[in-house]
């Protein structure tokens, strides 16, 4: 019998996976000024529909770590937090360091992974089904102002970060895509996906730059990998996994619906002023 999962995408890098009664929450955050619109944010009376929540952040810089999650315990709702081995949770729930696991039930457990920025990226493993999300776990990298040795240790880090996940079978990544880098911006994400080969690859964290997505997802699927871009707040991505076959169905706020076939294609990105900003900028 085939494995369903609904995967939401709210905003940067937030997103949730629904099996059942079971909601795992990543990275949860309503942006600046609470962009997210209110038919899309995640509130106690959604939440209540639930049997069993796992709230998990990454790490704790303010775009993947939106306070407002904890309001979920105060409610009294059955939530558990997983964070970063450097964030604070109290008896709320548990802190991973890179490689330590945890059973949260009987068919779910969870093993943390490196980041090249801070905290951790997370595998959960849900009823059979392993889910990856990123994190801030990227090849950062800004080869237009960088030296080549900065370059050369900002590979190694990301090499070393992600030659764990060999040893893993990886179904649906979340994963970041960030125009800011400038020239091969996509390098990670390349190299995530030639690598690692999971089923179904997401780009996150692409700082409002839908087209980057939607381009990245038309020119990098393959036979191996099919890769989704989620550009809207709200945007529902339900996956049937049965065997060797995936089957996507993606639904749109309001109401649009894409059945997705494979395409190839490559282009390049547009370059103008992609370091005006960046999560780890290079030191001088």
């Amino acid at each position: 019998m085939g494995k369903l999962l609904k995967l939401t995408y709210y905003h940067n890098s937030g997103f949730s996976v629904q099996v059942g009664g079971t909601l795992l929450i990543f990275d949860y955050w309503e942006g600046e000024g609470r962009i997210l619109p209110p038919a899309y944010r995640l509130t106690c009376s959604y939440l209540q529909a639930f049997e069993k929540i796992f709230v998990f952040v990454s790490h704790g810089h303010a775009d993947h770590f939106d306070p407002i999650i904890y309001d979920w315990y105060k409610a009294g709702l059955p939530v558990q937090y997983i964070v970063a081995g450097d964030m604070p949770v109290g008896t709320r729930g548990s802190r991973l360091n890179p490689l330590q696991e945890k059973q949260l039930t009987k068919d779910i457990s969870v093993k943390a992974f490196d980041s090249t920025d801070l905290g951790v990226s997370f595998l959960v493993s849900i009823y059979g089904i392993n889910v990856f999300h990123a994190g801030d776990l990227n090849l950062w990298h800004w080869r237009a102002e960088s030296t080549l040795k900065e370059i050369e240790e900002a590979e190694n880090a990301y090499y070393a970060a992600v030659a764990p996940l060999r040893e893993e079978r990886i179904d649906v990544a979340m994963f970041p895509l960030d125009p800011r880098q400038g020239s091969m911006y996509d390098a990670g994400a390349d190299h995530f996906i030639m690598t690692e080969k999971p089923r179904v690859f997401i780009p996150m964290h692409w700082q409002e730059r839908t087209e980057v997505a939607v381009e990245y997802a038309r020119r990098t699927r393959n036979n191996q990998t099919e890769v989704i871009a989620m550009t809207k707040a709200g945007t529902i991505a339900n996956l049937s996994f049965e065997g060797d076959m995936v089957d996507i169905h993606i639904i749109d706020p309001p109401n649009e619906i894409e059945d997705l076939t494979r395409r190839k294609g490559r282009r390049t990105v547009d370059e103008s002023d992609p370091f005006a900003e960046t999560d780890l900028p290079v030191q001088f």
